[in-house]
């Protein structure tokens, strides 16, 4: 019997490498990659016309989507963490000098309300800085992926024309999130935020998922195995890399930040329901109570029944 090829966009990233050379492929399928330059337009193509048949997605988008009945489930392979204690920069003339003084304040932020980064960086605020998030005025510099999503009477936009870290260094903006500036008057909100992070990862584990892997559901119904298949693909490609991590081939930031991971946690890259189960439903609160979805869901809910009990 022939491989059933699938359409598939992923992030050609380390512990992505050996499916993407070949090296390692699911039993009974082969990938056919499509090549798409800026990931998050592949997650929006995926979220509105179901045009791929596996693709990495954005947590929070996944989410989001669900909930307004898009015919994909997902895979508990996380393929992207990493940490926002640094997500959130403030203008230092603009008054606010803790997270609690943006309450009563504009905030930027990069792209739509409901991208992963966003949520996780105000669900810190919110859990270790006390701010009440729904005192603050969000205004994005984008839309959404999920088109008929509505947000909260608190978010709003960016004026037409206007640039999110221009608006920032002009003292236009109090603080913003999830964007890039190099400029004079703008600092992280939290102070040295890489210590913050590595803090809240050994106190509590704190240890951000941005994202994971989905599936269309009609794939899923018409060939049984397909997600297990899918995750021991993926869990196979990701042991590789982390013993290459083991052995110190730390050739970016992204290698070094996992191996100072691998030190704490011992696995840099869990995949599995369980080994994920607290940052899952802190994810799932984030996103309840920041209005992205309207009622909580439990982990296994999010995750194809096959693959509820795998563990990498």
């Amino acid at each position: 019997m022939s491989e059933i090829r699938l359409r598939t966009v992923i992030r050609a990233q380390r512990n992505n490498q050996a499916l993407i050379d070949g090296t390692i492929t699911p039993k009974g399928f082969a990938f056919d990659f499509v090549e798409v330059p800026v990931l998050i337009q592949g997650f929006r193509r995926m979220v509105r016309g179901l045009e791929f048949d596996v693709s990495e997605m954005a947590f929070t988008t996944y989410l989001c989507a669900r909930e307004h009945g898009v015919r994909f489930t997902a895979l508990p392979v996380f393929l992207v963490r990493t940490f926002h204690h640094g997500a959130t920069l403030h203008n230092v003339h603009s008054g606010v000098e803790e997270p609690k003084d943006l309450e009563g304040r504009r905030v930027g932020v990069n792209r739509g309300y409901t991208v992963t980064t966003g949520v996780w960086a105000r669900g810190i605020l919110a859990d270790e800085y006390g701010v009440d998030l729904s005192e603050v005025r969000w205004l994005r510099s984008g839309d959404e992926h999920v088109a008929e999503w509505v947000p909260p009477p608190n978010v709003g936009d960016i004026p037409e024309g206007k640039d999110l870290p221009d608006m920032l260094a002009a003292g236009e903006l109090a603080a913003a999130v999830n964007i890039t500036i190099d400029h004079r008057d703008v600092r992280p909100l939290i102070p040295e935020p890489d210590r913050a992070a590595f803090d809240a990862l050994r106190q509590r584990g704190h240890y951000p998922i941005n994202h994971l892997l989905v599936v269309r559901d009609d794939l899923l119904e018409a060939h049984p195995g397909l997600a297990t298949a899918l995750f021991e693909a993926f869990a196979e490609a990701k042991s590789l890399y982390v013993e290459q991590l083991r052995r110190g081939a730390l050739e970016t930031d992204v290698d070094r930040t996992y191996f100072k991971v691998m030190e704490v946690l011992g696995n840099p890259l869990p995949y599995g329901v369980e080994p994920n189960r607290a940052m899952i439903e802190t994810l799932v609160r984030h996103t309840t109570n920041q209005r992205i979805i309207s009622r909580p869901v439990t982990p296994e809910g999010l995750f194809a029944e096959e693959t509820r009990d795998l563990i990498a």
